[in-house]
């Protein structure tokens, strides 16, 4: 850590005042070093209170994603030991993908206040807004083969789903595979990218988009979007958000390396699974279906009972849920594809 990182924790650490002299001493600097740290950690919204013959105690934190904000206290082994955080950059799956050729580390986390180019699954732009949402990737060097990662997305939905509860209290769910919603309405997504040969996984890309702090939605997202702020009626600490969400997703992702981990958390998953035993609308066998989404397999597909008759389990794209997202079927369905 450099002295500001240092002086930081330090403060953190103590309830009452820190003399200039006392830090001076501890981190073998000068005076004037302190002094240059505290101005930088105001400059970057840290509250630190002085007073005359006592010294520097620190009131409060901003709402950033830095790696000292989200570092500290996090409760994790791996999951963010390395953390680069941007202003801003295209995508930080994107940004993952560059440093896993450059040899990022395992469980890595890139985390961005604002990107240009955020995407979500089949290609959609992602809006990331600065400031007010929390996005980030991770990056994962599994001993897996590439056939066994598809419940890596799933386990990421959990364990959003109980870090949003946790903090917040809000009845987070799933809308299958992997959107997190509250009521009816998203609030995170999750996109996951491999690089792998025949029977290798080279890397994982987890990338994860939380609304955390947003008052409103424009247009037509207004009916499909919402944010941990407009449920809860209150802002949350983004930096307690995303270690919330690495402390779950650990546990969950060393499962992951003994088999099929959605088999330790099936119950789970179904439980939170917002999209069972309602009117779903998919295409199947190059032709547009509906049914109901009566179960989820050990594999992680969703079991739909046809209305034609019949079942079938879909394991892959897009499937319409009624009522979520403000959908109906079938008119918003066809609509859709």
């Amino acid at each position: 850590m450099n002295t500001k990182e240092e002086i930081l924790l330090r403060l953190r650490q103590n309830e009452g005042y820190l003399s200039g002299e006392q830090l001076s001493e501890a981190l073998g600097v000068s005076r004037a070093a302190v002094w240059k740290a505290i101005t930088s950690l105001r400059d970057a919204g840290y509250e630190i209170d002085s007073a005359t013959n006592r010294g520097y105690r620190l009131v409060s934190s901003p709402d950033v994603l830095t790696p000292e904000e989200v570092g500290y206290g996090l409760q994790t082994k791996t999951l963010g030991a390395k953390i680069f955080a941007f202003a801003e950059v295209d995508s930080t799956n994107e940004e993952a993908k560059r440093q896993a050729q450059c040899g990022a580390p395992d469980g890595s986390v890139f985390i961005a206040e604002r990107q240009t180019g955020g995407k979500g699954r089949l290609g959609r732009a992602w809006k990331s807004p600065e400031g007010t949402g929390i996005w980030f990737s991770i990056l994962l060097r599994p001993s897996l083969l590439p056939t066994e990662i598809s419940n890596i997305t799933l386990l990421a939905g959990i364990a959003v789903c109980r870090a949003v509860r946790s903090v917040t209290g809000c009845e987070a769910c799933i809308k299958w595979p992997n959107d997190v919603v509250i009521g009816s309405r998203k609030i995170c997504g999750i996109l996951t990218e491999l690089a792998a040969e025949i029977d290798r996984v080279e890397y994982i890309v987890l990338g994860i988009g939380i609304n955390a702090n947003m008052e409103a939605f424009p247009g037509e997202l207004a009916e499909k979007a919402t944010s941990l702020r407009m449920e809860a009626g209150k802002s949350f600490s983004r930096a307690a958000v995303l270690r919330a969400v690495l402390e779950e997703l650990e546990p969950l992702l060393k499962k992951a390396q003994m088999g099929n981990a959605l088999s330790y958390v099936l119950d789970e998953y179904k439980s939170l699974c917002i999209s069972l035993h309602r009117r779903v609308g998919f295409f199947w066998d190059g032709k547009k279906q509906t049914g109901t989404a009566v179960d989820i397999s050990p594999l992680g597909e969703l079991i739909v009972e046809l209305d034609e008759g019949g079942h079938v389990a879909i394991n892959a794209g897009e499937v319409v849920v009624q009522g979520i997202y403000g959908q109906v079927l079938p008119e918003a369905w066809k609509t859709n594809q």
